[in-house]
C-alpha cells in the first residue's frame, strides 16, 4: 500500500527539517520526502494545517502483561498508545513473572506481534526477580530483544550491586534505567512533603528521597563510564545534579512526565486518588525547574510512566490507593495544551522530546523521517479541542487526574510501518 501525505508542516528535529512538504510511503517505508510529490496510485492524506512528525516514542510504560491483565494487556495498552499518538512503546519489566529472562522477554515480543498495534520493545530487569541481590543475565535479555534494563518501581538499594550492573551493562552499551527512591524516607508517604501535605494531613514524601539516589547514580555512572537514565525525574535538586553531571561529561540522561510538568501538589486537596503517583506531584518550584530543564537540554525526553490500574485500587481512601496515572492517551495533548499553547515550550522542542530524544536515550533506530526507514509517523492537529473522558480510553486504566479537562492540540493520525492505526484518537477498523 502506498500513502502520500500532502501539504503538512513536516517537523523532523533529527534532520533539522521544518517546512511544508509531502511524504510518500511505500511498502511500509518512507520512500520520498520532498516539496511536491506526484504519488501515482497512492492513497492521499491531506495534511494541510497539520504537523507531520516522526512517530512518537514512549520509553516508560507499563503494559502489565504477563500477570496483571486485569489492569492492562498488550492489546489494550498498544491501542491506547496509538490513540495517544505513539508508534513505539518500551514496556517496563515489573510484570508477573518479571522480565528477567529470555523466555519472558520473547513472550512479550511475540505477544506484541500478535495482539499489539504499535512497536513494542521490552525492557529487562537489572536484577533477578527485581530482588536487588543478583544480576540478571543481561546478554540473554539483549539477545531476546530487550533495549534496556531497569528494576522500575524497585530501586536497587545496594550500591555495590548497582555498580556491578553498570559495569556489566557498559560492556553492551546498554542503558540502565533507575527508579530513584530512598525508600527509608518514603515509607507510608502519600504526597510531596511540603506546605500542602501539612495542610491536607498526609505524610509527605520529601524531594530528598529522590535526590539521594540521583546523586548516587551519577557518582556510579562517573565511576563506571556507563549510561544511567533517571526515570521520572521530579525535583529541582535532581535537575541541578543532572545538569552539572552532563556538563562534566558523565553519561547520564533523564525523562520527565507530562503530569509532573502540568500539575502541582496543590491539586491533591481534592482527595482524588487519581492524583496519587510515585514520585508524587511536586510543589511549584519543582515544576518550574522541570520546565527549565526542558528548555536548556537537561531533560532528554518526555515519557508517560503509563501506570494503569483497576477501579478497586483507586476507588478507596487516599492512603489506601495505589500509586499511578494512566497516561498514554493524554500525554501529547497535556504537553500541547499546558506548555506549547502557553508559550512555555516550542512545538519543535516538544517534537524532539517525543522523537529523537527518546530514541537516542534507548539507542534505537527510530525518531526520524529518513528515507528507507519504517514509516512510523505521528500527525498532530493543533486546533482539535477535546475534553478528557476516561470512559473512552482504550486503556483498561481509567485513572487520570486530567478527567474533565478540556485540552487543545491532539494527535490526528498515527501511522505504524505505513499502516494507519489511529485517526483522531480512534483505532481504525474497530
Amino acid at each position: 500500500m502506498r500513502l502520500l501525505i500532502k501539504g503538512g508542516r513536516v517537523l523532523d528535529p533529527a534532520n533539522d527539517i521544518d517546512e511544508v512538504m509531502d511524504i510518500l510511503i511505500a511498502d511500509g517505508k518512507i520512500a520520498d520526502l520532498n516539496e511536491s510529490i506526484n504519488g501515482e496510485e497512492a492513497k492521499v492524506i491531506d495534511a494541510a494545517g497539520k504537523i507531520v512528525c516522526p512517530g512518537f516514542i514512549d520509553i516508560h510504560a507499563h503494559l502489565r502483561e504477563p500477570g496483571f491483565e486485569y489492569k492492562e494487556d498488550i492489546a489494550s495498552g498498544t491501542r491506547a498508545a496509538a490513540a495517544g499518538g505513539f508508534t513505539t512503546v518500551c514496556c517496563m519489566p515489573n510484570t508477573e513473572p518479571v522480565i528477567d529472562n529470555a523466555a519472558t522477554a520473547n513472550f512479550v515480543r511475540e505477544r506484541a506481534l500478535k495482539a499489539g498495534v504499535v512497536n513494542v520493545l521490552p525492557i529487562g530487569c537489572i536484577t533477578k526477580g527485581q530482588a536487588g541481590s543478583e544480576l540478571s543475565e543481561m546478554a540473554e535479555l539483549i539477545a531476546a530483544g530487550c533495549v534496556a534494563v531497569s528494576d522500575d518501581g524497585k530501586p536497587v538499594k545496594n550500591a555495590g550491586i548497582m555498580r556491578n550492573a553498570l559495569d556489566y551493562a557498559h560492556m553492551f552499551d546498554l542503558p540502565v534505567l533507575s527508579h530513584c527512591e530512598e525508600q527509608s524516607l518514603t515509607m507510608d508517604g502519600q504526597m510531596h512533603e511540603g506546605y500542602f501535605s501539612t495542610l491536607y494531613g498526609f505524610k509527605g514524601i520529601p524531594a530528598a528521597a529522590e535526590e539521594l539516589m540521583v546523586s548516587r547514580e551519577i557518582i556510579l555512572a562517573e565511576l563506571t563510564g556507563a549510561h544511567v537514565h533517571i526515570c521520572h525525574a521530579s525535583t529541582r535538586g535532581s535537575m541541578e545534579m543532572i545538569r552539572s553531571a552532563k556538563a562534566r561529561g558523565i553519561d547520564v540522561t533523564c525523562e520527565v512526565t507530562p503530569h509532573h510538568l502540568a500539575l502541582t501538589d496543590e491539586i491533591v486537596g481534592d482527595y482524588d486518588t487519581d492524583t496519587k503517583v510515585n514520585p508524587p506531584l511536586r510543589a511549584r518550584e519543582h515544576v518550574e525547574a522541570l520546565r527549565q530543564g526542558l528548555l536548556d537540554g537537561t531533560v532528554d525526553c518526555i515519557a508517560t510512566d503509563h501506570a494503569p490500574h483497576h477501579l478497586e485500587s483507586k476507588d478507596c481512601e487516599y492512603d489506601m490507593a495505589t500509586f499511578g496515572i494512566s497516561g498514554l492517551e493524554t500525554a501529547v495533548a497535556v504537553v500541547m495544551d499546558g506548555l506549547v499553547n502557553q508559550g512555555l515550550l516550542s512545538i519543535e522542542q516538544m517534537v524532539e522530546l517525543f522523537t529523537i530524544g527518546p530514541a537516542e536515550v534507548m539507542g534505537i533506530a527510530k525518531g526520524t523521517l529518513d528515507i528507507g526507514t519504517d514509516a512510523d509517523i505521528t500527525i498532530l492537529d493543533p486546533e482539535i479541542v477535546k475534553k478528557v473522558n476516561p470512559a473512552n480510553f482504550y486503556s483498561k486504566g481509567k485513572n487520570t487526574p486530567f478527567k474533565g479537562h478540556t485540552l487543545k492540540g491532539w494527535p490526528w493520525l498515527t501511522i505504524v510501518k505505513g499502516t494507519i492505526i489511529a485517526r483522531e484518537g480512534k483505532i481504525v477498523g474497530e
